[in-house]
This record gives C-alpha cells, structure tokens and sequence, in this order.
C-alpha cells in the first residue's frame, strides 16, 4: 500500500537495503556473505539495531583450517557472536607495497 503527505511524498512498506560484501568472525568461524544495509545508512547503523540477529546472504562459512563448512543462500547470525565483522571491497585481496 502506497501513502502520500499533502506534499506529494510517498510512503511504503518496502525497505530498500543495498547488499554489502561482508566479513564475520563470530567466537568459532569466520563467514562471508552479503549484510544488506538501508539504503543511505552506515553499515554500523545496521548492527546497532534492536535485532538479536544480522541477516547475511551467500554465505560461506569457513573453518579455522580455512575450509568452507556450510554454504547457503541465507544465514542468520546472533550479533552477540559476533568478535568482529568489516565490509569488503571488490580489490580486498590486494596488497599494495610502498
């Protein structure tokens, strides 16, 4: 259902979110995947939520070998399990030297 105000501006029920490449390290593995943030937002907006979870899409979930445990389309992590989490970009395994 869509909603105006008296200048026009619309209101929906759709969030729109932009998938952020993503690392976790929760207390035991390390996963990488997409977290979707509001579009507009800060990435840390996104963890500092009223949820007890984070969404992550595409994720793989690696061991502490290095090995991938699970991959799937969708994985909810308890953001208390979280030790740390970063965005990523496209070049994230480039090293430059000075």
């Amino acid at each position: 259902m869509i909603e105006y105000d008296e200048k026009g501006k619309y209101y929906t029920d759709v969030v729109t979110k932009v998938p952020v490449p993503s690392i976790l390290q929760t207390t035991t593995h390390l996963i990488r995947g997409l977290i979707h943030v509001l579009k507009g937002a800060r990435f840390k907006t996104e963890l500092e939520g009223s949820e007890q979870y984070i969404a992550v899409t595409e994720a793989n979930v690696y061991d502490t070998e290095g090995k991938i445990i699970y991959q799937g389309p969708f994985l909810a992590v308890q953001k208390k399990q979280i030790v740390w989490i970063m965005p990523v970009g496209e070049d994230e395994n480039k090293v430059t030297k000075e």
